[in-house]
């Protein structure tokens, strides 16, 4: 993220711990359910960023990173790179029972998207920016050549 983009992200999100219980015991579906809004900022935030496009080409491009494939994509581009604890989020953000996954959706896509918006729930209310940030610049880098999406 370019450093204007970076001051925009701290300014916008800034957690709010739910009082009196610890992060890690936090239940899985209310970690994701952040995580879905924190990742959906930061993919917004780096498209806008990025250039200027219409809305609906917009929303055309954050689909590529949103979507339950584009995050069980991603989700396996991070799994070499996670710290114990955080593979412990993603399992139990994956093995968690969420609800049923959207009609076009894979199930199991959908229950590693959700382990995905679980970790990025988990590391939003640990206040670990920078890793999330490490993390989700993996979203956005270039893979065999390609650039956008996963």
């Amino acid at each position: 993220m370019t450093g204007n983009s970076r001051k925009t992200m701290e300014a916008v999100i800034s957690p709010l711990v739910p009082a009196d219980v610890p992060v890690n015991l936090l239940s899985p579906v209310v970690l994701a359910y952040i995580g879905d809004a924190v990742f959906e900022i930061y993919v917004r935030q780096q498209l806008v960023a990025g250039s200027n496009r219409k809305p609906n080409e917009l929303h055309r491009a954050a689909t590529g990173y949103v979507s339950a494939a584009a995050q069980a994509r991603l989700l396996q581009r991070w799994m070499p790179l996670l710290t114990e604890e955080e593979a412990d989020i993603v399992r139990r953000g994956r093995n968690t029972k969420s609800g049923q996954p959207p009609k076009n959706a894979d199930p199991a896509d959908y229950r590693h998207a959700t382990a995905l918006e679980c970790l990025v729930g988990y590391l939003y209310y640990l206040g670990a920016k920078e890793r999330l940030e490490q993390l989700m610049g993996l979203a956005f880098a270039k893979q065999d050549g390609i650039d956008g999406s996963y």
